[in-house]
Parts: C-alpha cells; structure tokens; sequence
C-alpha cells in the first residue's frame, strides 16, 4: 500500500470501514506478527496479540497523526500491548508459575516476515538469532526488538518502557553483548 492508500483506508477506518480495516490488516498484518512473535516468543501469543491488535485498531486509529508514518504508529500500538501482555504474564508467573514455564517454553514460530536485523542475515543465521534472542533476559530482548524490528527510536523505546534513554542505551548495548556471547556458545555446540 502507498501513503495514499494507507490515508485512505485510514479514514475509512475512522468511519466505520470494515473494508479499510480489512485492507490495514491484509498490509501490515505479518509485521505486527513478526513483532509479536519477537516480543513475546510464542507463536499462539503472537496470533493472539495480533487479532487484538486489530481487533482494538478502530478505537485507536482517532489517536493516530497523519503526520507520522502509520507503519510506525502502528508498531508501536503493537509494542504497547506486547508490554501489556509481558507485564500480565509476569503477574500470572507469580500465580502460576508451573504453567507459566510451560508457556514460555513454546517452539518459536517460522519466520514472519522481513526485518531490518534479518535482513543482513543468512536464512541459517536468522533462526540462530532467533533462537538466541528468545534465550536472552526479557529486559534485553524486548528492547532489541523494539529497536531493530520495530525500528523504535531510543526515545520512543523509553517512553514505551517507562526508562530514561541512557538506560535504553545501556539496555541494548549490554543486550548486544549477551547476543554476541550466546551466538558464540551456539557456534562452539555446533
């Protein structure tokens, strides 16, 4: 979809257009996935966000400002309630923690979709990637993502969770480091 399609559907959306949602949903569908998938690492979580994503896109969409990239809102309206659902999950972890272990041991979902990150990687390289990222601390992982699938500013990836920059910074550098040291280890086992 160009710009003006994506206004234009937009504003059908604004008036009630299931068609206008049918058509956001048919063009940014896969990367909302692909960024659910990344932040919450289950493929039926990511599913899950993913309808409620769009299902809650009319409610939301009077938030949104011409003047940015809809891509970007909307990934971030994605990022929004990907955090939501971390921060759910970790308050049922303390209720729940058995079944919570099973949850998060769920196989990672196939490739959704192109990212700047895996865009410079081998198909091999991806899902080792993929496989070391789902292996890093919440806090590391989240914030990589955000950064490099989302493609999220510092600023933005701050507001988002409630960090100053620098932390963010200090977040995904030290994030980098541990990618780095697991890939290693990876390398080492193969």
């Amino acid at each position: 979809m160009n710009a003006t399609e994506v206004a234009e559907a937009v504003e059908r959306v604004r008036g009630g257009d299931r068609e206008g949602l049918a058509e956001l949903h048919q063009a940014f569908g896969q990367r909302v996935l692909g960024l659910c998938r990344h932040l919450l690492g289950s493929p039926e979580a990511a599913e899950d966000a993913r309808s409620e994503v769009f299902l809650r896109l009319p409610r939301a969409i009077d938030r949104y400002d011409p003047a940015r990239p809809f891509d970007r809102w909307l990934l971030s309206v994605t990022s929004h309630h990907c955090l939501d659902v971390l921060r759910r999950q970790r308050l049922e972890q303390r209720l729940f923690a058995a079944e919570l272990a099973e949850f998060e041991s769920a196989p990672a979902a196939s490739e959704c979709g192109p990212s700047p990150l895996a865009a410079i990687l081998s198909k091999e390289g991806r899902g080792r990637v993929r496989d070391a990222l789902l292996r890093l601390p919440e806090r590391y992982r989240v914030s990589l993502v955000l950064r490099y699938y989302g493609e999220l500013g510092y600023e933005e990836i701050a507001a988002q969770l409630g960090v100053t920059r620098n932390h963010v910074a200090i977040l995904i550098f030290r994030g980098k480091q541990a990618l780095r040291r697991l890939l290693a280890d990876l390398d080492e086992r193969a």
